[in-house]
């Protein structure tokens, strides 16, 4: 076990009477304490800006056709090139944030996604612009490992569900709400808004950074193992891609759906071989993603969860906006209002759910999130063409409260279920989980949505109603999978160190 470069959060062994060794102790515990707290709410703050970029494009692409003179697929490529970069770089997070400290690994975080919001705010192109997004998503693709890395390592056990409540505003709040954003500067302003009004936020936490952000870690010599690396990019970059492609290529010719599964292909492959090795080098502590994290129960059944959950997220984002312009006809800035109660919803209830957390624990809230966020998707299997916005409102609402009460107890459970040693590695697979979740979920939403799309479109429907029923399709497959996350969610137990009386596990 690695020897800890910070002090626990929590009292240390009382002194004797008129030591006043006491006193000392007590001055840099508290030192201690607020440099802690503001390295966490930093990285809390910066996380979310550099993680609602995921989906802001989005509602954007109309306006991209025009603007750039590309098509829907082309635009696509500026939401999948995201992902499938975050794909490719966080699974190396784990190793980074073993080998380097806490603010070289944030300064170059943040300067890589403020370079990248400067490109895509100047881009000239299509090209330039698609650039910018990949330098933006190296940089998030750091942040949000190294955020729950070090809530791990400077938070007691104790308090940790609280703090994760706030981690899963970022992981789900954001992307969830990026379609709002997006939705309301269109309105008045032209898309190049939704970078440089982002740029300023992003410099200045930047700047914040380099002057208060403290290592928080003890990095370590370790050796990087390029073909690890070399088959990580080709093994989940190659899945994501081909995720991505499905839709795209639903109702095409067999050799246009050649490349979908070449990358398929090369994925799996290349993700066989990435296990094999990561097995022979953890033997000797040099795994690039560390594998002995999946040897607790509890961390394989949570990251299993959070899978379902994850793709239950996106494939909705994706889906309700669809639904919102292309059959109800709202303008993009209704579509964005009335998905943004949802989002706030989520962020409200994060906290809460953490406390709850830590006081009964994961069953008591995950049964029940997971029985809401299944009735909701079974209940959007029954919209028509003339389904009311409204009740579509109160649905997206009531699946975001739903989904709250599953991401916080599963982030907790996750990573509060794996050594110590092993948290960098937990925090990469937890992101990795979360890209690859999410472009399945946006592929099987939008495959489904599209093939029964067309074929209702074939039999004679309405274009409205035509899409309408392949949105039904989609929530139905949907709705199905989620009674896995039902059962699954009895399953999951609080971690061992986090129990009342445990001992610190560090």
């Amino acid at each position: 076990m690695t020897e800890r470069a910070v002090p626990e959060l929590r009292d240390p062994d009382v002194a004797p009477a008129g030591d006043t060794t006491m006193h000392e102790h007590s001055d840099v515990e508290a030192l201690h304490g607020a440099r802690n707290n503001r390295v966490i709410w930093l990285l809390l703050a910066a996380s979310f800006v550099v993680i609602l970029n995921e989906t802001i494009m989005g509602v954007a692409i109309p306006h991209l056709v025009v603007d750039l003179g590309i098509s829907i697929s082309e635009a696509q490529w500026l939401t999948t090139a995201f992902m499938l970069t975050m794909a490719v770089v966080i699974p190396i997070t784990g190793y980074l944030l073993q080998r380097f400290a806490t603010r070289p690994i944030f300064i170059a975080a943040m300067s890589l996604f403020s370079a990248g919001t400067l490109i895509a705010a100047m881009a000239p192109g299509f090209e330039v612009l698609l650039v910018g997004r990949v330098v933006q998503a190296s940089g998030t693709a750091i942040m949000m490992p190294l955020l729950m890395t070090t809530l791990m390592t400077l938070v007691a056990p104790s308090d940790r569900g609280r703090l994760m409540g706030r981690v899963a505003i970022v992981m789900s709040v954001a992307p969830a709400i990026g379609p709002t954003i997006s939705g309301l500067i269109l309105n008045s302003l032209s898309w190049r808004f939704m970078f440089w009004l982002v740029l300023p936020i992003a410099l200045a936490m930047l700047v914040i950074g380099i002057r208060r952000v403290e290592n928080v870690s003890e990095p370590r010599k370790i050796p990087i193992d390029v073909f690890s690396v070399v088959l990580s990019a080709l093994g989940f970059g190659g899945l994501v891609y081909g995720l991505s492609q499905i839709g795209a290529e639903t109702g095409g010719s067999s050799l246009g759906a050649a490349p979908m599964w070449i990358a398929f292909g090369v994925g799996a492959v290349s993700i066989g071989a990435f296990i094999w090795r990561q097995l022979s080098l953890q033997k000797h502590d040099r795994a690039l993603l560390d594998l002995r994290t999946f040897l607790s129960r509890n961390f394989s059944i949570s990251i299993g969860l959070m899978t379902i959950m994850m793709a239950a997220l996106f494939g909705t984002i994706i889906l309700l906006p669809i639904y919102l312009q292309n059959v109800l006809h709202l303008e993009p800035i209704m579509t964005g209002l009335l998905l943004l109660p949802g989002g706030l919803t989520m962020g409200l209830l994060g906290p809460t759910v953490g406390r709850l957390f830590d006081r009964l624990g994961p069953t008591p809230l995950l049964v029940p999130g997971a029985f809401v966020v299944s009735g909701v998707l079974w209940s959007l299997t029954m919209v028509t063409d003339t389904t009311s916005p409204w009740l579509l409102l109160v649905a997206h609402v009531v699946l975001s409260a739903g989904l709250a009460f599953m991401f916080t107890p599963l982030f907790t459970s996750a990573l509060g279920s794996v050594e110590p040693k092993f948290y960098s590695h937990g925090s990469a697979i937890v992101g990795t989980v979360q890209q690859v979740a999410g472009a399945a979920g946006t592929a099987l939403f939008v495959t489904i949505m599209a093939t029964q799309t067309l074929t209702a479109t074939t039999a004679g429907a309405t274009a409205e109603a035509a899409a309408a029923s392949g949105i039904r399709s989609a929530f139905m497959v949907g709705a199905i999978l989620s009674l896995l996350a039902i059962v699954g969610a009895f399953f999951v137990r609080k971690p061992a160190d986090m129990m009342e009386g445990a001992p610190m596990a560090h």
